[in-house]
């Protein structure tokens, strides 16, 4: 385990994985296989995710005694960084957050089965979100009664991230009363039939599935932990890899808008000289420098529990708007084809408003913070 007592900065197991992704989705995600993949079906490369999981990438923050490294949630994200730089699209998050999810409130005999198929390159996916709209995961309206050796379902979710792929689905719902969390298998998930939504960004496949009819075995329940303190942690983990991916995309998205204001020329010089776009660009990267600051400094506390808490909606409060920020930017600096869907600075602003629905966007976070430290 990698220690996180002495100052903030990056540990020797971030560092080494940063360069490594940063050349792997460099080669694996140029920009023309990013478009081609908006028109496939599938949204992203098997054999990519199948050479993630030979990387080890998967395990990551899986325990040795389930076929992972051993280490934190704080070294899958320079991961993620990586992939959002990239727009790398793959299952990559949303199975981190299954398994963090399976860890946190599992059965031995859970972790036993499902865990090492992920660390060794299986697809999982997590399920919250709800037609409601509430970005608080504590308010679950799908609900789950035994019906003598099963459990039967009820109600829908949304945004579930690449359901189609997946092998399991972590799903929240309110069993009697109180919150719970039920393991679907392949089986059980191709029940829930899901259908693809339409979403902002499409690099993003998001399904709606619906729960009603479905019934499980009571095996299926993950009754190994707490599932509250599951779910406050799966958001948690999902705030900070979605922030992540989001601090990856808006460092690109920079990089795009500088070697556009260093060629284009206009009126006989480049128009980066020009103060109306250099200032802008300048506050555009700072934003970015600070939303990443933030990001690290979330990542060095994530397990300190109400100080982890802090830092994480810190982060993802300020890195939906520095991303919109610079997305924006882009945009107009662009010009006429700024508008255009040819020009790249649209995907970064897709990239942006779709990052924002995940895991709550800046007002939700600002709001949770106020509780916390006021």
């Amino acid at each position: 385990m990698s220690g996180r007592k002495g100052p903030i900065g990056f540990s020797d197991e971030q560092a080494a994985l940063l360069e490594s992704a940063a050349r792997f989705c460099a080669e694996k995600s140029p920009i023309a296989s990013v478009r081609g993949l908006i028109r496939d079906e599938l949204g992203f490369d098997p054999a990519v995710f199948a050479e993630i999981g030979e990387l080890g990438w998967l395990g990551v923050a899986i325990p040795e005694a389930y076929g992972g490294s051993g280490l934190e949630i704080a070294e899958v994200v320079p991961l993620a960084e990586q992939m959002g730089r990239r727009l790398l699209a793959t299952p990559f998050v949303s199975t981190t957050l299954a398994a963090q999810a399976i860890l946190a409130a599992g059965s031995e005999e859970q972790k036993q089965r499902v865990l090492p198929a992920i660390a060794a390159g299986a697809a999982a996916t997590i399920a919250l979100a709800e037609p409601h709209g509430d970005f608080d995961p504590r308010v679950i309206e799908c609900r789950a009664i035994h019906s003598g050796e099963e459990i039967e379902l009820a109600g829908a979710k949304v945004l579930v991230l690449d359901a189609a792929a997946a092998g399991w689905a972590v799903v929240s719902v309110n069993l009697e009363g109180r919150p719970a969390l039920v393991l679907l298998d392949a089986d059980a998930l191709a029940a829930t039939r899901p259908v693809r939504e339409a979403v902002m960004d499409e690099t993003r496949r998001a399904f709606r599935i619906s729960l009603d009819g479905v019934k499980v075995p009571a095996s299926a329940l993950l009754a190994g932990g707490d599932a509250a303190t599951a779910i406050a942690r799966v958001e948690l983990a999902g705030a900070l890899l979605t922030a992540a991916e989001m601090c990856g995309a808006g460092f690109s998205c920079v990089d795009y808008t500088v070697e556009y204001l260093t060629t284009r020329k206009q009126f006989g010089r480049l128009i980066g000289s020009y103060q109306a776009l250099k200032h802008p660009t300048v506050e555009a990267h700072l934003g970015m420098e600070q939303a990443r600051s933030h990001l690290y400094a979330a990542a060095h506390t994530f397990e300190r529990d109400r100080a982890g808490e802090i830092a994480v909606r810190m982060a993802k409060a300020q890195v939906g708007p520095a991303l919109g920020f610079a997305a924006d930017r882009a945009i107009q600096f662009h010009g006429g084809f700024g508008f255009t869907y040819e020009c790249d600075a649209q995907l970064y602003r897709r990239h942006a408003i779709f990052g924002e629905t995940r895991f709550g966007d800046a007002r939700y976070h600002r709001e949770r913070l106020a509780d916390l430290v006021l």
